[in-house]
C-alpha cells in the first residue's frame, strides 16, 4: 500500500497536512528526520503511516504513560494493531506482546524513554525488525528546552546499539532555532532533514486580557459564556488549583481539580472523567495535559501565566487539535512571575541558563502587553514570521482607547529621578506614593514625581509598566535583577513628539469558540453527538475516538446516506464505516424523516 491509501483507508483523510507528506517521505526512505509541527498538526501520522506501509516495526518513544493510552486506543479505533510497554504492564505480558510484534501482528509499540534505555529490553528487540524509532516531545533532549528529560539523551547511544539499526524520527510542537539545532545535534539529524512547518494555529483565538476585577470574576463570566465547552484552567501552583476549584464548585459550575500531589487513582478519575465528557472542566497545574489527546477542548484559559514562551504555546495548543475554532486566553497579572523568578534564583544551574530563564520571563511579559498581533509574537519567537491572523484579541481590539500619554511622562520622569537603577515593583511602588521603608531608604519620597500615579494601584501601575516596557517606551536591563531605564521611544514621549494610548478590558464572549453553520446543521450534530456519546459509552472509550467533533460537523453537514458518501466525511476510514457507518447513516436518516 502506499501512503496515500493509508491515509484515506485507514484514517479517512484525502490529503495530507501541511509537511506531513515531506516528513513520510525522507522516513520512508530511511533518513533520520526532525519534525517540527504545531499541536494538533497531525505529528502521529508521520510514524503511523510508515509504520502501517513498512513490513516491520515502529517504536515509539513516548514521555507519559496516559498518552500511550490514548494513543493505542486511537489506533485500535481505526482497525490498527499497537500496543504499549510501560510500567502498568505485567511483566507476564511484555512478552506476548513482542511475540506478536515477532509475527507482524502489532506493527507499534509504545515505550518510554528510560524502557528503550535499558539494556535487556534493546536485547530483546534485537529478535524484531524494528524500521523506525520515533521520538515524540523531542525538545525534552535538550538543556536549551522548557521540558528537559535526561533519559532523552541517552536515546541515540539506546537506537545505535539495535541490530536493526532503524532511522529515527524525532516530533515536537515546540523548538527555538537553538532547540532545534541541539535537537538534530544529539540524535545525528542532518538539518536538511529538518522539516518545520508553520508554528500558526489558525483555528485558535489568542487572547490577554487584564482584567479589573478579580480573576475568579473573570473566569465565572467565562465559563458562564462556554458552559457546554470543554476547556482546561490552568494555575502555577496546587494550592491555586484546589483554592480556584472550591470557589468554582461554591458557584455551581462541573469543575474537576487535577495536580501531582492528588492521589493517583483520582487523578486517574478525574482524567478520564474529562475524556469522556463526563466534566467539562478542569483545573490543573502544569503536570495536566501533555498526556492527553482529546481534539474537542474549545477552551485554554491561563488564571497564572506560564513561565515561558515555549510552555504557554504548547499548553494553549491544547485547544483546537481538531481544526475547530478554539480560544485560548492568558489572565495576566504583573506579580505573575514573580514566583517563577525566584525559582531562577534558587537555582544551581550555571550563570547562562540562568539568564536564558530570565530572558524567557521577560518574553512572557512582553508577549502580555504588546498591542501587536499576539499570534504573530509567537511565531516570531520560534523563528519564523505571519502575517496578522487576524482574530486575536489585538488584531480585533474594539475597546475604548486611551490616551495615557501623562501617565506614561510621569512614570518615564520617575525612571530618570531613579537614575535607571531600579526595578518594575519599585518604580511601582513610587509611582504610586508607597511610604514603605524601602521608598524610605532609597529618598523616594523626595522626588518630584513620587507619588504621580496615586489612583492608581500597585497592580495597575505594574501593569502598565509591563505594557510601556512592551512597546518600547521603557526597557529592561540586566537578567537576574532587571533594572528599568527609558527606551528609544521614550524620549520622543517625554518630549511630547509622541503620545501613548491604550485600550480597556471588556467581558468575555463566546463568539471564538463557535462553528458557524445553519440551524438544520447544528440541531442533526447534536443528535449525531448523543450518538457518539452512546456508542463511546459501550465500548469504554473517549467519544472524540469514535469520531471527532469536525467529523460530526463534517457529518451534519454532508448528511450522507449511502455507504459511498459516508466515505466522503473528513475523518471516515474503512473501519470507521464498517463499525459506524449504518447506526450513524439511520440517524441522520430519522431526522431528514421527521423533517419532512
Amino acid at each position: 500500500m502506499t501512503p496515500e491509501q493509508v491515509l484515506k483507508d485507514n484514517f479517512g483523510f484525502t490529503k495530507f497536512r501541511n509537511g506531513q507528506e515531506a516528513v513520510i517521505s525522507r522516513v520512508m526512505a530511511g533518513k533520520n528526520v526532525l519534525a517540527v509541527m504545531p499541536t494538533g498538526g497531525g505529528k502521529s501520522l508521520c510514524y503511523q503511516i510508515p509504520a502501517l506501509v513498512n513490513s516491520g516495526v515502529t517504536i515509539v518513544v513516548s514521555p507519559l504513560i496516559s498518552l500511550m493510552k490514548d494513543q493505542v486506543d486511537a489506533l485500535k479505533q481505526n482497525g490498527i494493531a499497537a500496543a504499549a510497554i510501560n510500567s502498568t504492564i505485567p511483566q507476564e505480558a511484555v512478552n506476548p506482546i513482542l511475540r506478536q510484534a515477532y509475527e507482524g501482528k502489532v506493527k507499534l509499540i509504545y515505550v518510554t524513554p528510560e524502557r528503550l534505555n535499558m539494556e535487556y529490553f534493546r536485547y530483546q528487540l534485537n529478535f524484531l525488525p524494528v524500521d523506525l524509532i520515533a521520538i515524540d516531545e523531542a525538545h525534552c533532549i535538550s538543556q536549551w528546552g522548557h521540558d528537559f528529560r535526561p533519559a532523552y539523551r541517552q536515546l541515540r547511544s539506546a537506537i545505535a546499539g539495535l541490530r536493526s539499526q532503524p532511522n529515527t524520527l524525532a516530533l515536537t510542537a515546540t523548538a527555538t532555532p537553538t532547540v532545534r539545532e541541539d535537537i538534530g545535534h544529539q540524535l545525528g539529524i542532518d538539518p536538511a532533514n529538518f522539516v518545520i512547518t508553520s508554528f500558526t494555529r489558525p483555528n485558535i483565538t489568542f487572547r490577554v486580557v487584564h482584567p479589573e476585577n478579580s480573576t475568579r470574576c473573570y473566569i465565572r463570566e467565562y465559563l458562564t459564556a462556554h458552559r457546554d465547552e470543554a476547556g482546561i484552567i490552568y494555575v502555577n501552583t496546587r494550592k491555586g488549583v484546589d483554592e480556584l476549584t472550591a470557589y468554582l464548585l461554591e458557584h455551581h459550575f462541573p469543575v474537576a481539580a487535577y495536580h501531582a500531589g492528588m492521589d493517583p487513582a483520582d487523578r486517574a478519575r478525574v482524567q478520564d472523567d474529562f475524556q469522556f465528557d463526563r466534566v467539562n472542566t478542569i483545573v490543573a497545574t502544569s503536570a495536566f495535559g501533555m498526556g492527553i489527546d482529546k481534539s474537542n477542548v474549545r477552551f485554554v484559559l491561563h488564571a497564572t501565566s506560564a513561565q515561558n514562551i515555549e510552555s504557554y504555546y504548547q499548553e494553549a495548543g491544547r485547544a483546537g487539535r481538531d481544526g475547530l475554532p478554539s480560544e485560548a486566553v492568558l489572565i495576566y497579572h504583573p506579580n505573575d512571575l514573580r514566583q517563577y523568578r525566584w525559582f531562577i534564583d534558587q537555582s544551581t544551574a550555571d550563570d547562562d541558563y540562568r539568564d536564558r530563564q530570565y530572558q524567557k520571563l521577560q518574553a512572557v511579559a512582553n508577549y502580555a502587553s504588546t498591542p501587536e498581533c499576539l499570534q504573530q509574537y509567537i511565531v516570531r519567537y520560534f523563528g519564523q514570521d505571519c502575517p496578522p491572523c487576524g482574530h486575536c484579541s489585538n488584531c480585533t481590539d474594539e475597546r475604548t482607547v486611551q490616551d495615557i500619554t501623562a501617565e506614561s511622562q510621569a512614570v518615564l520622569k520617575l525612571v530618570q529621578e531613579l537614575h535607571g537603577r531600579f526595578g518594575k515593583g519599585v518604580v511601582a511602588q513610587a509611582a504610586t506614593g508607597s511610604h514603605n521603608q524601602r521608598m524610605q531608604e532609597i529618598g523616594a519620597p523626595s522626588l518630584a514625581n513620587f507619588g504621580a500615579l496615586q489612583k492608581l494601584t500597585k497592580q495597575a501601575a505594574a501593569s502598565l509598566i509591563d505594557y510601556l516596557v512592551a512597546i518600547g517606551v521603557l526597557k529592561t536591563a540586566g537578567a537576574q535583577y532587571p533594572v528599568i531605564q527609558v527606551g528609544k521611544r521614550g524620549w520622543a514621549v517625554l518630549e511630547g513628539e509622541q503620545t501613548v494610548t491604550r485600550r480597556q478590558e471588556k467581558s468575555p464572549d463566546r463568539s471564538r469558540t463557535q462553528v458557524e453553520e445553519s440551524p438544520d446543521v447544528a440541531a442533526l450534530f447534536d443528535r449525531l453527538r448523543e450518538k457518539r456519546r452512546k456508542l463511546a459509552a459501550d465500548q469504554g472509550v473517549p467519544p472524540f475516538m469514535v469520531f471527532s467533533d469536525r467529523t460530526l460537523h463534517d457529518m451534519a453537514r454532508l448528511k450522507p446516506q449511502t455507504r459511498r458518501d459516508f466515505l466522503e466525511v473528513n475523518g471516515v476510514g474503512q473501519q470507521k464505516l464498517a463499525r459506524y457507518g449504518e447506526t450513524m447513516m439511520r440517524v441522520i436518516g430519522d431526522y431528514l424523516a421527521g423533517e419532512n
